[in-house]
């Protein structure tokens, strides 16, 4: 039986798959005007095998879906659809998996993961807007993350001279109890701001991690002083035999195809690279987020200046009232500046490596990371510092500071 004489049924099935794709916040994200060539073996070809059902062209529908799996002959979304193209020469579909000895929990995921996979292709973000949480960058840090756990995608950015470039984006799984991790188990994705902090080769894993993986900074330091907990959140690849996993398949790392993972992981630089992960991120115009990077910049100017001052209430007055470093309230922060202004007989404090980003998990946070360079009368030293600063009434305040 020729596929072009099925009744409509399977096609309009498989079209509501496609129409069941959320629509989304057009102000943050606009359709694409062409197809990125880097999905072309991937996530193309599945777009054009669920629009050619869509149109009852299921013979061309067979033939890209063939195609995809000779790509990735362990990719199982598209083995479902085969089949399904499959079982409807000889009965009608009402949607995908829809023969009726398909187990029900397994082909719910991979439905999950198709609605996944095509909004991110209807739903590309717009070239001219960015990421608000990448605020600025320092020099060496030549590429940033940015993870959308709603949208089950990572977005990967290029530090050209402070401008930032999408060079690539990647579907990925996350914790199958959702975002906002709080404790050890609770199969939740961290949502914050953290960095990768090694590499971890295929060699030294299980075959479970895949092509490798790269464990990032949870628990920050927000996230202890929050009281959070849990560790071992890793950006990792998937067994041999997967291609990739359900949007929500993870116990709180963030997982890619092995492909991906092997396109995007010579880029990651141990101890630098920024991952910012985010439930639904948040999208603007490089403008304002320059106006945000010169407002910020005379703010850490202000308290840097007011340091060199000696004049201990200036210092404090950039300190929140529910500021802590360690032990130290604001209180007796400022007990102990004011004993060490008057000891010294003059105070010079450079700032160098400067990186600021907004905390997507906070409101109106920003994690702010430098080299300090402190000279006194009396002592010299160089630190790598890490401040968070949160917007109190129109009035940055720093909340935390400690060493990085």
């Amino acid at each position: 039986m020729n596929l072009q004489r099925l009744g409509r049924a399977a096609a309009l099935g498989f079209m509501a798959l496609a129409l069941a794709v959320p629509a989304g916040s057009t102000a943050k994200l606009a359709p694409a005007e062409r197809e990125p060539q880097a999905r072309e073996s991937t996530e193309t070809l599945l777009k054009k095998t669920i629009d050619d059902i869509g149109r009852q062209q299921f013979d061309a529908a067979l033939g890209h879906v063939d195609s995809l799996i000779r790509l990735q002959p362990n990719f199982r979304l598209a083995h479902l659809i085969r089949g399904d193209l499959l079982v409807a020469k000889v009965r009608p579909l009402s949607a995908l998996g829809g023969f009726s000895d398909a187990p029900a929990e397994r082909v719910y995921d991979l439905r999950e993961e198709a609605i996944a996979r095509l909004r991110a292709l209807k739903e590309r973000p717009n070239p001219e807007q960015v990421p608000r949480y990448l605020v600025q960058l320092k020099p060496e840090q030549k590429y940033a993350v940015v993870v959308d756990t709603s949208r089950s995608r990572l977005y990967f950015y290029a530090n050209q001279g402070g401008q930032l470039k999408l060079l690539s984006d990647y579907y990925i799984s996350s914790g199958k109890a959702g975002a906002a991790k709080k404790r050890e188990g609770d199969q939740k994705t961290p949502i914050g701001v953290y960095y990768v902090t090694s590499s971890l080769p295929r060699a030294k894993l299980s075959d479970f991690y895949g092509a490798g993986a790269y464990p990032i900074s949870y628990p920050n330091e927000w996230d202890r002083r929050m009281g959070r907990n849990g560790h071992g959140i890793w950006l990792h690849g998937t067994p041999s035999n997967t291609y990739s996993r359900p949007p929500r398949a993870s116990d709180g790392c963030v997982v890619l195809s092995n492909a991906d993972l092997e396109a995007l992981a010579p880029e990651l630089q141990i101890g630098l690279t920024p991952v910012i992960i985010s439930e639904d991120v948040e999208w603007v115009a490089p403008d304002a987020l320059k106006a945000e990077r010169k407002n910020f910049g005379a703010t850490l100017e202000s308290w840097r200046a007011d340091w060199e001052s000696r004049d201990t209430d200036r210092y404090i007055s950039h300190y929140s009232k529910k500021f802590s470093a360690g032990r130290d309230t604001v209180d007796s922060w400022r007990r102990h500046k004011g004993q060490v202004n008057g000891a010294k007989s003059w105070i010079k404090v450079q700032l160098s490596d400067v990186s600021f980003f907004r905390d997507p998990g906070e409101k109106d946070m920003m994690v702010v990371t430098f080299e300090q360079h402190y000279q006194s009368n009396n002592l010299s030293n160089v630190m790598k510092k890490r401040q968070y600063w949160r917007n109190e009434g129109d009035h940055w305040k720093i909340i935390y500071e400690g060493s990085a």
